[in-house]
C-alpha cells in the first residue's frame, strides 16, 4: 500500500518538473532559496525531486518485503527479523514524508496562465484540424481531398516551427485555400479551445463530486489542515 502511494506521489511529482520545465506551473519557492548551488538563475523544483527520490526509495523498500517472504523456509525463521526492523519504519517514515512535501507543493502550486495559453495556442491549429476538415466538409469540400491538403499543410506549419523557429502558420495557409471555404474568422472561432473540450469539464467536476469529496468528507476528521513547512 506504502508503494502504491509512492507510485502515485512520484508521477505527480515528475508532471510537475515536467510542467515546470515549461514554465506553465512552478511549485513553491520561499524567499532567499537558492534554486541551484551551480546557476544562480535557476529554480529547480527541489519539492518534486524529493518526492521522486524519497518513493522510488519505498518502491524498492515493497520488493525488500517480497524477497524476504520468498525466500523463508518450512516455517517463518528469525532471517527476516533484522530486514524487517529496517525496512517497515523506513517505509512508514519515507511515506510520511512524501505526502508532507506534496501537501506543502499542491497547497502552494503557482500557475502561469498566459505560458499555457501561449503554449496551447501554438499547438491548437494542429490539434483542431478534425473540427476544421468537418466544418469544410459541411460547406460542401470533399473530405478526402481536404483531408490531404491539411496533412501538406501541417507538415509544412510543422516544419516552421520546428526547423525554422517561427510561429504556427497553419490556420493562415488553410484560410489561404479557397477550396476549404472557410475565412481566417471562422477558423479561429472553431478553434476557440472552449468549443474543443468535449465533456472535460463536467468529467472533471462529476470526479471531484462524487468521487473526492466523499473521500474527504469520510475522514474529515482526520484531516488536520496543517500547514506544512519545508526547509530547503
Amino acid at each position: 500500500m506504502l508503494a502504491g502511494i509512492a507510485e502515485s506521489c512520484s508521477k505527480f511529482a515528475n508532471d510537475m518538473r515536467l510542467l515546470q520545465h515549461e514554465k506553465e506551473l512552478e511549485e513553491p519557492f520561499e524567499k532567499g532559496q537558492i534554486g541551484s548551488s551551480a546557476m544562480a538563475y535557476k529554480r529547480n523544483p527541489m519539492r518534486s525531486e524529493r518526492i521522486n527520490s524519497l518513493s522510488r526509495h519505498i518502491i524498492a523498500l515493497a520488493n525488500d518485503t517480497k524477497i524476504t517472504s520468498a525466500t523463508q523456509w518450512l516455517e517463518r525463521t528469525l532471517d527476516d527479523s533484522a530486514n524487517k526492523r529496517i525496512c517497515v519504519p523506513e517505509a512508514f517514515l519515507a511515506a510520511d514524508a512524501v505526502l508532507m512535501v506534496y501537501a506543502n507543493i499542491s497547497s502552494n502550486i503557482v500557475v502561469y496562465e498566459n505560458v499555457i495559453k501561449t503554449n496551447m495556442m501554438q499547438e491548437l491549429p494542429f490539434m483542431g484540424t478534425e473540427e476544421i476538415l468537418m466544418n469544410a466538409v459541411l460547406k460542401g469540400g470533399d473530405r478526402q481531398e481536404l483531408h490531404e491538403k491539411i496533412r501538406v499543410y501541417s507538415m509544412e506549419a510543422g516544419k516552421q516551427v520546428k526547423q525554422l523557429g517561427n510561429a504556427n502558420d497553419l490556420v493562415d495557409r488553410i484560410a489561404g485555400d479557397s477550396t476549404f471555404g472557410l475565412s481566417k474568422d471562422e477558423i479561429l472561432k472553431i478553434l476557440n479551445p472552449e468549443n474543443l473540450c468535449g465533456r472535460a469539464k463536467n468529467q472533471v467536476t462529476d470526479f471531484i463530486n462524487e468521487v473526492v469529496n466523499p473521500v474527504l468528507e469520510k475522514y474529515k476528521d482526520l484531516i488536520t489542515g496543517e500547514k506544512i513547512e519545508i526547509m530547503v
